[in-house]
């Protein structure tokens, strides 16, 4: 499936971006590796334009920007780092991965949640429960009458 000519990363069923809407960047990393840390840049920062996507729809731009928290930068990109592993390849696979898990997650609607109040039975439950506690935590103190 292809929009314009251009390779297309799929997300789910009804959700897919255009590859070139997505750009790699290679640093190099930290961690362990030895002496080819200072060597190789197997460090990977994707970047997508959440702004510019011609792929997404409002309502899922805008989720995606709620939810990308600091990873969002001010003009509306999303940044992700990928060095958990020591191979560049397997970076810019996880750095994907992450991504595509963040779009799909902003492409479902949230559930639209009822607000509820406890019923007549359960609120006398609790202040039975109430009640039951207090008595015994009053049983706890000092008895009263024996003052020697």
């Amino acid at each position: 499936m292809t929009l314009y000519n251009k390779p297309m990363i799929r997300i789910n069923d009804k959700l897919s971006i255009r590859e070139d809407e997505i750009q790699e960047r290679f640093i190099r990393a930290g961690g362990p590796g030895g002496q080819n840390v200072n060597k190789v840049a197997t460090a990977v920062q994707l970047h997508f334009d959440v702004c510019k996507s011609t792929s997404l729809s409002e309502c899922v731009r805008q989720r995606l920007l709620r939810n990308a928290g600091s990873r969002r930068t001010k003009d509306g990109k999303i940044v992700i780092t990928a060095d958990r592993y020591r191979t560049q390849y397997a970076n810019r696979r996880d750095a994907l991965e992450r991504l595509l898990n963040m779009i799909e997650e902003a492409s479902m609607r949230p559930k639209h949640r009822v607000p509820t109040k406890p019923g007549k039975a359960a609120r006398k439950r609790r202040a039975d429960e109430k009640l039951r506690r207090g008595r015994i935590k009053r049983l706890r103190g000092r008895p009263i009458g024996n003052d020697e």
